[in-house]
């Protein structure tokens, strides 16, 4: 069930949803106490006494006083949502504080089992502090599966975290079953405040942020949130082996809690996502001259096949259909194709989804990537040699089997794709120089998971695996005139110099990071001899599709247009591909 269903099947819920906790972090919604003498209670506003309880913990270093200038809680004004909730729980902070219901909260033994809908509405610090930060609670149940006899026992019974990578986690053990399941958001990057929204439905479980759901949790019959009884939950706080872990920092202006699926409608705001992408859903894919060629490059599929894997399907499915009209010369998987290398459902959610290209004879070539490396060697399993012995463009492979090349004719050239291996690359050096040596002729895209990345100043930089591909296998052969690459978050592209004066045009693209885990965005290389250039851009054949049904708005977009999604390159064909008599 995708988002779009979810929405429709919660209209026409026969029962509505009941409040059951409902908490506004504003001093006059303040029950008794204050945050000076550490009894402060905020009043539950559903009317159903689900009240929390402050709870201080003074710092090792200064027992007594938690007056100091950093007091872990209080209040601020902001300018959107007024008076909210500051914590400090970071190590300079005087103490440490958070917030539990009280012992008799009616909410500590609901289950939940008809559904559910939590919102939060967060800000988180700023600047995020990975070591301060990771895995801090914003609401979290008390307990954990080994109380009840589950696997991965030293779990929680269900909390919202923030990971490392500053993304949101729903982490929880449904009524059923003897393990957890887990919903989360993309990396967010951006200073915003977040509503962030878990809607169960019994079926699956849906997390939002800013009215986006990144991932849909694969498993089903989600049934109700498993209890341990005298155990109730906490505000602000994580736990770990039964004890506190990872205190929040940052500021929360409300929680609510309903007792079914919520409908978006009724949702306690609106907030919109930062906009941190350019894009269009207007014009056509390409010129569609008949002279005019293209490459596809399809950037680490590995979050859409874990957890969109629809999207990684629309991917290579346009592919397919478009091969012949677009006049596709070669399609390149750039790596990762796999979130998690010991998961064999993934592998053959890859796997089908590539056949769609075997079964029609489309030309495509792939590299591993460090998701996709294990001991056994999957990955050569599923698309090792064996599985291009009947594809006559593919010429070769590397003693270790993960570096390949090919050769395939386009416009009035035979192009060479070289696949360097990131993992093999030290042994596999010498085979990839000869298989240069042996083709000076031919222009040359070398293709490996790890080239350039983007440095703190958002500068391209190589990476130590970048630059010995540079020095021995670009640099020196003058028929290499592209290199591609995934690996690290972002886009971007630059045109560099080899040493015979000669442009090499180096793209990094990866999207994985981005919403839904990429939005099934892939990058096409217009190659346009009679203009002399190479138009590139960036679409989506998953947004393509969601057009035919839906009025799109962001990130929904078609086409990114940002600098370094959509470009063009000038490539003087003849004068660059007229010199390949490198001086070696």
């Amino acid at each position: 069930m995708t988002s779009r269903e979810m929405d429709d099947h919660l209209k026409s819920h026969a029962s509505l949803p009941r409040v059951v906790a409902h908490w506004v972090f504003r001093s006059d919604h303040v029950l008794s106490g204050s945050m000076e003498a550490g009894d402060l209670i905020i009043e539950d506003q559903s009317g159903n006494g689900n009240h929390l309880e402050a709870v201080s913990i003074p710092c090792a270093a200064n027992p007594l006083d938690l007056s100091e200038e950093r007091p872990s809680m209080k209040w601020e004004q902001d300018p959107y949502h007024g008076e909210v909730l500051s914590f400090n729980n970071d190590l300079d902070a005087a103490g440490r504080s958070y917030f539990r219901t009280t012992e008799k909260a009616p909410i500590n033994e609901l289950s939940f089992e008809e559904g559910y809908t939590i919102e939060a509405i967060v800000h988180l610090p700023h600047p995020f502090d990975e070591a301060s930060h990771s895995w801090m609670g914003v609401l979290t149940r008390q307990g954990s599966g080994a109380e009840l006899g589950r696997e991965a026992e030293h779990e929680l019974l269900a909390t919202l975290s923030v990971s490392n990578c500053m993304e949101y986690q729903w982490v929880y053990h449904p009524a059923q079953g003897n393990t957890s399941a887990t919903s989360w958001s993309r990396y967010l990057k951006e200073e915003e405040w977040h509503h962030v929204v878990i809607v169960n439905d019994t079926k699956q479980t849906l997390l939002y942020v800013n009215g986006i759901c990144d991932y849909a949790c694969l498993q089903q019959d989600l049934q109700g949130l498993s209890v341990v009884p005298g155990k109730g939950w906490n505000v602000g706080a994580s736990e770990w082996q039964g004890k506190l872990d990872k205190l929040f920092s940052g500021r929360i202006s409300q929680i609510r809690l309903t007792d079914k699926p919520l409908h978006k409608s009724a949702w306690l705001d609106d907030l919109k996502p930062l906009k941190i992408l350019e894009g269009t859903n207007e014009g056509e894919v390409a010129s569609y001259m008949q002279c005019n060629y293209h490459f596809v490059f399809i950037p680490d599929p590995q979050k859409l096949v874990y957890l969109n894997p629809h999207m990684f399907h629309a991917q290579v499915e346009w592919v397919r259909k478009w091969s012949s009209h677009g006049n596709i010369a070669m399609t390149a998987f750039l790596g990762d194709v796999v979130d998690h290398s010991d998961a064999r459902e993934e592998w053959e959610r890859a796997s089908l989804a590539i056949s769609i290209l075997d079964h029609d004879e489309i030309p495509y070539l792939m590299t591993a990537g460090n998701h996709d490396y294990d001991d056994a060697d999957t990955y050569l399993g599923y698309f090792g040699p064996h599985r291009f012995k009947d594809k006559p463009y593919v010429k070769g492979y590397a003693p270790s089997r993960y570096s390949s090349y090919g050769i395939m004719e386009a416009g009035s050239y035979n192009y060479l794709w070289l696949i360097v291996d990131m993992k093999h690359l030290t042994s596999d050096i010498h085979w990839c120089k000869q298989i240069l040596d042996e083709h000076l002729e031919l222009p040359t895209v070398v293709i490996s998971h790890d080239i350039l990345y983007h440095n703190h100043t958002r500068q391209l930089e190589e990476s130590a695996n970048g630059r010995m591909i540079w020095e021995q296998l670009v640099d020196p052969y003058n028929q290499v005139f592209m290199t591609v690459n995934g690996h690290y978050d972002g886009a971007g592209y630059q045109v560099r110099s080899n040493q015979h004066g000669q442009d090499v045009i180096q793209l990094l693209i990866n999207y994985q990071d981005s919403y839904r885990g990429g939005n099934g965005w892939l990058r096409l290389a217009e190659f346009d001899e009679a203009l002399n250039q190479v138009k590139f851009r960036t679409f989506s054949p998953w947004v393509d599709q969601m057009a035919a049904d839906e009025e799109l708005s962001y990130p929904d977009y078609r086409f990114l247009t940002g600098e370094d999604h959509s470009f063009t390159i000038p490539l003087h064909f003849k004068a660059r591909f007229g010199l390949l008599q490198p001086d070696i």
